[in-house]
């Protein structure tokens, strides 16, 4: 690290649900200077008190400018969609990244911490855990799941270029503030009584609450120790069933439980004629996605070289985490999700 007094940690994507949790455990780590990065300062949390860099990272200027005086990088800042748009993820994702990555480099940024998740693997069909290492499967289907890949292939690849690299598979998000992903997603969708349930839901779920989230990025940023290149399972202790799952959220809210169940090469049949048809039929997205079906597969990705390498060890429950999430969307009453973010 570099001889700073105190650790500069800068945080992309300040202002999301990932950002925002990166940075309130950030505020608990001793010697840390945190600098949050964003497009409108007054959507950071009126309690930051760090310094703020407002820009626009698909701007080459403002990438170029950000990583000033920078020590470590958290990257949470994201141009999703859960489905299609391969060329957006091209150009407001995988390219910005790229370069954010290069001119960190070159400002001498000695840490790279990206954003990703546990579906950049192939699913272990023995029900084995999957490693921190495993070798990352293409979806063909899912663009943003793609690039991801590709971006932990060029941070591989250039990891002895003098920044350390580190690539954080994150399990699946739960907890206040996410509007996108498996929660969301399945609870506007439960009403139709046309959910099924995957495989009897019988695959187990790498569920992972806000504040664990902040926690292992804050452990992964001021790690003194790593290698070169690193990779990190971040999930949460338990991985209950999909069964599990539904049987709790129709608990909390009374919605209707699935009726029937399909095999997962029938969801994923089923949601690529949903994708076809969109936007023909109504709604703000595709009614269901081949991502959402891969999301439903059996993850079980132990975290324990993280708690090894970094001391991570998750602590909320997600069933915690999962209540605070549902009753924030059901004074919403349940909102459909776009699956994607605006353009």
């Amino acid at each position: 690290m570099k001889n700073y007094k105190y650790l500069r940690i800068l945080v992309t994507g300040s202002t999301g649900f990932l950002g925002s949790n990166i940075i309130k455990a950030l505020t608990n780590q001793a010697n840390v200077q945190i600098i949050a990065t964003c497009r409108q300062a007054e959507k950071l949390a009126s309690q930051f008190k760090g310094e703020v860099r407002v820009g626009d990272l698909m701007d080459a200027n403002f990438r170029r400018e950000v990583v000033n005086d920078v020590d470590v990088i958290c990257n949470a800042a994201s141009w999703a969609s859960m489905w299609g748009h391969r060329e957006l993820e091209r150009k407001r994702f995988f390219e910005p990244a790229l370069d954010l990555i290069e001119q960190a480099i070159g400002h001498g940024v000695t840490r790279f911490i990206q954003a990703s998740t546990v579906a950049i693997g192939a699913v272990e069909k023995s029900g084995r855990p999957i490693d921190d290492y495993s070798p990352t499967h293409y979806s063909h289907f899912w663009p943003h799941l793609d690039r991801l890949i590709d971006l932990d292939c060029y941070m591989r690849a250039n990891s002895n270029r003098g920044m350390q690299m580190v690539t954080m598979r994150l399990g699946h998000f739960v907890g206040i503030g996410n509007r996108m992903g498996v929660v969301p997603a399945l609870l506007p969708r439960l009403r139709t009584y046309l959910v099924p349930w995957l495989a009897r839901g019988q695959s187990r779920m790498p569920l992972i609450a806000d504040t664990d989230l902040g926690n292992a990025f804050a452990l992964a940023a001021t790690a003194k120790t790593l290698k070169n290149y690193e990779s990190f399972n971040i999930c949460g202790a338990e991985f209950p069933t999909l069964h599990e799952v539904i049987e709790f959220i129709t608990e909390e809210t009374e919605l209707p439980k699935p009726l029937y169940s399909v095999p997962f090469h029938i969801g994923y049949a089923f949601a690529w004629l949903m994708e076809k048809l969109y936007p023909v039929l109504p709604g703000s997205s595709p009614f269901l996605t081949q991502s959402i079906v891969r999301l439903c597969e059996n993850w079980v990705c132990s975290s324990n070289y993280a708690y090894t390498q970094l001391a991570y060890a998750p602590e909320k429950n997600w069933r915690t985490a999962m209540r605070e999430h549902i009753a924030e969307l059901k004074k919403q009453n349940y909102p459909w999700p776009s699956l994607r973010q605006s353009t």
